[in-house]
Formats: structure tokens, C-alpha cells, sequence
């Protein structure tokens, strides 16, 4: 019986690694691939914990070698740049705050990797995310949380669809990280204890301000400070360099401490105020992709998250408009920050997502 072929991307990392390993052992016929993303990785600061450096680049071929599986490395830098360093700079010059693993996985991996794999004959892509993948009784396929609560990954795959679901493998998601660690030693792997990857792959020392100065300084305006009544408290040196909740690193001498509240990109300034106010109850999500359901008819109780780590609270899913939901939590949630990702829940699959436009509305300055 011919085996069924599968593309692994390969980071480099254990959890790429041991991903191809598992699949060997199972009887795939596997072939392992890293994508070369971004000339401006960690290259420049010698890092061996970034997914895009040479030094990963050399790990994932030592592994290949290990598993006796072939390595081809692929350029991935123009789509990669389109989707994610593009996206990443015009979102901060647009006062949000972007997510650009999830960009990555969206455009790069979901789309362009399986593309890819699909040219080589595979029926799978696989890859190294704490997260699940079956069917339900209807044959409907369903995207869950990783058994490992500490390492799922669901949140930064909302955007898998039926399609891709059915051509995605993640063999991981049955693990716990301490399980992965130990099964890539008994596989005999080079990169059992390298150490994660950082977040953003492409941004040197993750120093994201010296990013923008470098590659879009005509983003950043000095401004005002003010706070909730628009009396002026300091200056600020760019909008893109603050973000909601953010209390380090304002500058101001104050005798309580002081939170971004918001960010007025018509005005250029940047509004602080107390713990209390950076808490909000309601927001507005668009750009939605759901999963388990065609489409959102009619309100549904959901557990949401809304942000990577946070965790999950209830609320209440309505349809807003033709292309947008507004979500009511029961209890109001610190810190909703436009350009991040909310993720629907129903016990532990992923109902759908989308991203934050607005938190519920401010008075105006």
C-alpha cells in the first residue's frame, strides 16, 4: 500500500523536529521543509531561538538526517513580507497592535506552505502546534486545545478552515512539552533541549520600536499625553510605541500610577488614566472566520479570549452589521486592544475568531 506523503515544516526547533519523527514512525512518507522568511531575522544577532535564522536553518537538516527524511529549504521572503512584515508595520502606523504569528500561520503556513506541499504530491501538511485536529458526528472537522493547557496553540489557528483542516496534521496536540522533550531524546534528536523559539521571529533583540525607526520612521509623530478630561500631562514620542494598558515607560511623574487608555490617532495623542479605566465590557471584532458553524445567526454564549496567554472569559457572540460580531463579556476584561485576535470557544474547540477593531466607546476628548 503506498504511503501517504506529508510536508513537515521544519523549524528547526523540537517540536518541527519531533513532528517529522512521530510521522516517520508512523508510517508517512515524509518530507521535511523550512521556509526561509525574512531577511531581517536574528541572522544579524546570531540567535540560535529564532524559526527564521541559519543556525535553525542547519538544525532542521540535522534532524532530516537523523530521521533519514529529505530537507529541502524554501524561499517564502515576498509572501512573507506581503503578509506579515507589511501587515506588522502598517498596523502599528495605524495605532493597533498587530499579531504576526497569527498573519504567519493565516497566509504563510495555512496557504502558501500547503500550496507548496501540494506541488510536491503530499496530501498533508504538518506542523509542530500544541493544538488538535478531528471530526464530529456530522464528519464536520473541528480545531480543539491542545491536551498540554500550558503550550496550547488554538488561539493562533483560528483561521483554519474546513479545507485546510482536512489537510493539516499536528501530532503534538495529544503532548505535553515535557512529553515532547523526552520522546525527541529517545528519537535521538540533536535539538531535544534547544530552547523556544522568541515570538517575533523577524524583529532583532525583539526590540519592535528600533524596528519602526528602522523600517518606518515616517509612522512616528511626537504628541501629547493627556489624560481622561484632555489636560495635557507629557509627551509622547510616536503612537505606535504605546499600547492599551500599557503603564512602563510613559515618562510621566505622577502620584498614581497611570494606564493607556486609548490611542486618538486623529488627534496624535495618547490618553492615560486609571487601573479602572483601561477595563471594558464590550467590543467589536471583524475580519471573522469560524469553524465549527457556517455563520453566526443568532447570539451564542461562547468562552472568549483576547489575547495569546490570557484567559478565556464568557460573553456572548452577536452579529453586528454584515461583516462584524459585538461580544458582551459577563465581566469586564482589561486591556481589548484593536489589531489582536479574539477566539470563541465551546468547551475545547475553537468556534471561530476574529480581530478587535474597537473596545466599547469612549467619550471623546
Amino acid at each position: 500500500m503506498e504511503r501517504k506523503k506529508v510536508v513537515v515544516a521544519m523549524s528547526g526547533g523540537v517540536d518541527s523536529s519531533l513532528t517529522a519523527a512521530l510521522l516517520k514512525e508512523r508510517g508517512f512518507d515524509v518530507i521535511g521543509i523550512t521556509m526561509r522568511l525574512a531577511d531581517e531575522s536574528r541572522d544579524s544577532c546570531d540567535s540560535d531561538r529564532s524559526c527564521c535564522s541559519l543556525s535553525s536553518v542547519e538544525d532542521a537538516r540535522r534532524v532530516a538526517a537523523v530521521i533519514d527524511i529529505p530537507h529541502y529549504v524554501i524561499n517564502f521572503k515576498d509572501m512573507f513580507k506581503k503578509y506579515v512584515i507589511d501587515y506588522f508595520l502598517a498596523d502599528y502606523a495605524a495605532g493597533r497592535t498587530p499579531n504576526p504569528c497569527i498573519a504567519c500561520n493565516r497566509y504563510v503556513k495555512f496557504e502558501g506552505l500547503l500550496k507548496k506541499a501540494m506541488e510536491f504530491g503530499a496530501e498533508y501538511v504538518a506542523t509542530g502546534h500544541y493544538a488538535r485536529i478531528d471530526r464530529d458526528d456530522t464528519g464536520r472537522y473541528r480545531l480543539r486545545k491542545g491536551l498540554d493547557g500550558k503550550k496550547d496553540q488554538s488561539y493562533a489557528l483560528y483561521y483554519l478552515n474546513q479545507f485546510s483542516l482536512s489537510h493539516f496534521l499536528m501530532p503534538l496536540g495529544d503532548y505535553t512539552k515535557e512529553e515532547t522533550r523526552k520522546l525527541a531524546e529517545q528519537c535521538n534528536l540533536p535539538v531535544a533541549h534547544k530552547p523556544d523559539s522568541q515570538e517575533i521571529c523577524f524583529v532583532p533583540h525583539d526590540d519592535y520600536r528600533a524596528y519602526l525607526r528602522a523600517y518606518n520612521p515616517a509612522c512616528l509623530h511626537s504628541g501629547d499625553i493627556v489624560d481622561q478630561q484632555g489636560m495635557v500631562l507629557g509627551q509622547h514620542e510616536g503612537i505606535p510605541f504605546y499600547t492599551i494598558g500599557q503603564r512602563k515607560g510613559l515618562g510621566l511623574a505622577m502620584p498614581e500610577p497611570l494606564y493607556v487608555t486609548d490611542l486618538d490617532m486623529v488627534h496624535n495623542r495618547v490618553v492615560v488614566g486609571s487601573g479602572d479605566d483601561v477595563f471594558a465590557k464590550e467590543l467589536v471584532a471583524s475580519d471573522l472566520n469560524w469553524i465549527a458553524i457556517d455563520s453566526l445567526e443568532k447570539p451564542i454564549d461562547v468562552m472568549a479570549k483576547i489575547r495569546y496567554g490570557k484567559r478565556e472569559a464568557p460573553a456572548t457572540v452577536h452579529r453586528y452589521g454584515e461583516r462584524c460580531v459585538r461580544v458582551l463579556f459577563r465581566e469586564a476584561q482589561r486591556a481589548i486592544t484593536p489589531g489582536q485576535s479574539i477566539v470563541f470557544y465551546q468547551g475545547d474547540s475553537v468556534l471561530g475568531g476574529g480581530v478587535i477593531e474597537q473596545a466599547e466607546q469612549k467619550t471623546h476628548l
